[in-house]
């Protein structure tokens, strides 16, 4: 299975795509009924910070209930079509992000980030770069309207960012999101088993969740086997590492 035309004009110009339905409800069921097994178990309230930054059901993250989210899908001829057969490993577990309601129906402003910003809670060692390739994102409930602890996007982002590193240095990178000009943020809503395929370096972020439901999504991250190698040069070349995109980058 290959990406059409469409959908990777769209990923050169905004940077993600969505696919509809890609990942088979049975997997889908599979994953929330583990997922909902573990949180009935109890939650740490010490724990939840941690959590939130890299993972909930901390044990069940390098499960095959999870990682089959990705590795037994589509998914994977995708990626190959795009970042090239054999350049990164299948992953062998995933991030099971939660959302839960707030108490109140503020909205909060968005604030985007790039992943592997060091953070006291997000696990990525001080000082280094935890970037990456691309990020796959499947939802495992409904999300039907904005507001709802949705996936958040700077559509064209990842552009404006490699732009700013070029004029300023990578090392910047450690400092936070960088100061771009931010286009509006677009709220991505969808369905159980939805798939959600997004360059590393599209600012993104959560929205606030006033519905009364908790989203339910996997993230999975995909890496050049070279990647660390050089690190700061990827993120100035950002399609260095994307062979099936090279009729659009030139």
């Amino acid at each position: 299975m290959v990406f059409t035309d469409e959908q990777r004009a769209e990923i050169y110009q905004a940077g993600y795509t969505v696919l509809p339905g890609l990942v088979p409800q049975e997997l889908v069921r599979r994953a929330r009924k583990a997922i909902n097994h573990s949180l009935g178990e109890g939650i740490d309230p010490a724990l939840l910070p941690t959590m939130r930054a890299q993972t909930y059901c901390p044990e069940l993250r390098n499960s095959p209930v999870i990682s089959d989210l990705f590795n037994a899908t589509e998914g994977v001829s995708l990626a190959e079509s795009l970042l090239g057969g054999r350049t990164f490993n299948l992953p062998t577990g995933g991030q099971i992000a939660l959302r839960f309601p707030r108490e109140d129906d503020e909205l909060p402003p968005f604030r985007p980030h790039l992943d592997g910003v060091p953070t006291a809670t997000n696990g990525v060692t001080s000082g280094t770069i935890g970037s990456f390739r691309a990020l796959i994102g499947v939802l495992l409930s409904e999300v039907p309207e904005s507001n709802s602890g949705n996936f958040t996007v700077l559509p064209g982002s990842h552009r404006s960012t490699a732009a700013y590193f070029r004029e300023h240095g990578t090392r910047v990178f450690l400092d936070g999101f960088p100061p771009i000009e931010r286009p509006e943020p677009v709220q991505i809503t969808g369905r159980p088993g939805d798939m959600i395929f997004c360059h590393y370096q599209v600012g993104h972020g959560i929205a606030p969740n006033i519905s009364p439901n908790i989203r339910y999504a996997i993230f999975f991250r995909l890496t050049h086997r070279d990647h660390a190698l050089d690190k700061e040069g990827r993120l100035v070349d950002i399609w260095r590492d994307w062979p099936g995109m090279r009729d659009l980058t030139g």
